[in-house]
């Protein structure tokens, strides 16, 4: 008998928790405690009169790990709530790098003429290098770290995702 492969898939979710000490460790300890992977991890406070922070993950699994996932995360005491925004609709979801980039010449040119098709900022510059910043989507951001490869990338540092559903509805 063949067993059916289930698909792994990307899902991005968001987290209400209490914004006090420790909270972010237990929500890591869950997933390394498991073997899950987090691709993407963001946390900020986003309502200091309640004392609340958002944590976003991005991880991959099966439907039922992801499941798995979301139902150990709401047995956590501090966590308000639980949404996976991949399934609830539409998102809006972006990441900011900033991206190190060191030549001369024509790699120079090259390097200003994609950061300006991306739309990329320089927001720093010296006579040997650059710090573009990129704002966008993950895969936007992959692709403009890819080309400047060859152009001489010496660093870069990403934030992680940070995404939010469509519509009027909260978290």
């Amino acid at each position: 008998m063949i067993k059916a492969v289930e698909e792994i898939n990307r899902h991005t979710i968001a987290v209400l928790v209490d914004n006090e000490a420790g909270v972010l460790a237990r929500v890591i300890g869950l997933f390394s405690g498991r073997g899950y992977n987090i691709e993407s991890l963001t946390v900020a406070e986003v309502d200091p009169r309640n004392s609340l922070s958002r944590i976003t993950i991005v991880t991959s699994g099966t439907r039922m790990i992801i499941e798995q996932i979301k139902n150990q995360l709401r047995r956590l005491v501090p966590v308000h709530k639980v949404s996976d925004l991949t399934l609830e609709g539409p998102q809006v979801s972006r990441e900011l790098a900033l991206v190190k980039v060191a030549g001369g010449g024509d790699k120079r040119v090259e390097a200003l003429r994609i950061a300006d098709v991306f739309r990329a900022r320089a927001v720093d510059t010296t006579n040997e290098s650059f710090v573009f910043e990129v704002v966008g989507a993950t895969e936007k951001v992959d692709a403009f770290i890819k080309l400047m490869e060859p152009l001489g990338l010496v660093e870069v540092s990403r934030t992680g995702v940070a995404a939010i559903a469509r519509g009027s509805n909260p978290l």
